[in-house]
């Protein structure tokens, strides 16, 4: 018989975050650990997959105990694991679930597969319900932006199952992506995103409008409309990206790039202050700018697709709903379309093993459990 305040260990290595959480019920957040490899990957300005994997390898087994000893737990008293089975970096994936399965087999426990994309979701629901707000109109449209991803997706619930469709997505980069390559085009670190999101509070975003996709044809793999026959909502961020590398070209700012690059190296962590202090206004009007344009971009489209499927209730989740920006303009422009938005928490809003267990929860309760010939999926699909 399964018991509904059952307690579930997530674990999450789908990219360069290790992580690992208790979580009980599906809405009470026993502990969240995390170790981050953003120091392995700086020297690269991104990640590296193989990296990755040996990071992970290292980690795993602290977090994890880590995780239980936050939450007052042990292996025995935890009755079932959680892990991330895909969308991410295969390398990165296999390390987690390798680790899950000794652990299931070991301890005799269930063992729960989740996708990477719903866990997201469910980081939103996780938050909600501890708040004690359980009630939720259906259809929700969930926005998943991060790093890897911007997807839409329209969420229904039938008993404990949850289900999605996919009603827009990026056709090349995604937001975060978008974020990072510019970032690293204009020598601001690693991870770029939140601080292009610090430095734009100091620039004008309106100095320099570039234009949001405009997508005239349906990608080749993707009908143009929906099953329902309603519309689409695709992204594109490259043609974005292009813009402010013409814009860098055509305004001479490679020699000022290179030396805050030069000067910033001698910086062991660089903060705000040191950004702004080799940041001239051309540079600081140039960043508001592109966040003010994509924000812009993410924000339309997120909302005409909540009018053109008539939903009252959205999630933005993903790393991306960390940014400021964001944040505003979606409660703000989400209010007056009549529109109940919620974020999670920024902690939960990038990668983190809580929303894994928080996810598996509705497939504990119907007994939705993984056989141990299951592997990673690259590419997994939310449906």
């Amino acid at each position: 018989m399964v018991k509904e305040n059952s307690v579930i260990l997530g674990i999450e290595t789908s990219c360069d975050e290790t992580a690992a959480a208790v979580v009980r019920a599906g809405e009470t957040m026993l502990s969240n650990a995390v170790y981050s490899q953003i120091a392995a990957h700086q020297p690269y300005g991104g990640v590296v997959p193989e990296v990755a994997s040996r990071e992970h390898l290292h980690a795993i087994v602290p977090v994890v105990r880590q995780a239980l000893s936050d939450a007052k737990q042990t292996y025995d008293s935890i009755d079932a694991i959680a892990v991330t089975q895909g969308p991410g970096l295969a390398g990165a994936l296999l390390v987690g679930i390798s680790y899950a399965k000794a652990l299931a087999f070991a301890l005799d426990k269930p063992l729960i597969a989740v996708n990477h994309l719903e866990g997201h979701i469910h980081a939103v629901l996780l938050e909600e319900r501890q708040k004690g707000n359980h009630d939720l109109e259906f259809p929700v449209l969930a926005l998943v932006v991060s790093g890897g991803h911007t997807h839409l997706y329209l969420a229904t619930q039938s008993g404990q199952s949850w289900s999605y469709e996919n009603i827009g997505r990026t056709r090349d980069d995604a937001a975060g992506e978008a974020f990072d390559k510019v970032a690293k085009l204009l020598a601001l670190g690693y991870p770029g995103g939140p601080m292009v999101d610090k430095l734009s509070a100091h620039g004008d975003p309106k100095a320099f409008k570039f234009a949001g996709s405009q997508l005239k044809h349906p990608d080749r793999n993707e009908k143009s409309r929906s099953d329902n026959g309603r519309p689409r909502f695709d992204f594109s961020y490259s043609g974005m990206k292009t813009a402010i590398l013409r814009h860098v070209d055509t305004h001479n700012l490679k020699p000022s790039i290179e030396a805050r690059r030069e000067a910033l190296l001698g910086v062991a962590k660089p903060k705000l202050e040191d950004y702004l202090a080799r940041c001239d206004r051309p540079t600081l009007d140039l960043i508001a700018s592109f966040q003010r344009s994509l924000v812009e971009d993410l924000v339309g489209k997120t909302l005409a697709a909540a009018e053109a499927y008539d939903v009252r209730t959205l999630f933005v989740t993903g790393g991306v709903a960390a940014n400021n920006e964001l944040r505003q303009r979606f409660e703000q422009d989400g209010s007056r379309a009549g529109l109940k938005v919620m974020f999670p928490s920024r902690p939960l809003s990038t990668d983190n093993a809580a929303m894994i267990a928080a996810a598996a929860y509705p497939k504990f309760l119907v007994k939705d459990f993984a056989g141990m010939d299951f592997s990673a999926e690259a590419g997994l699909v939310l449906r």
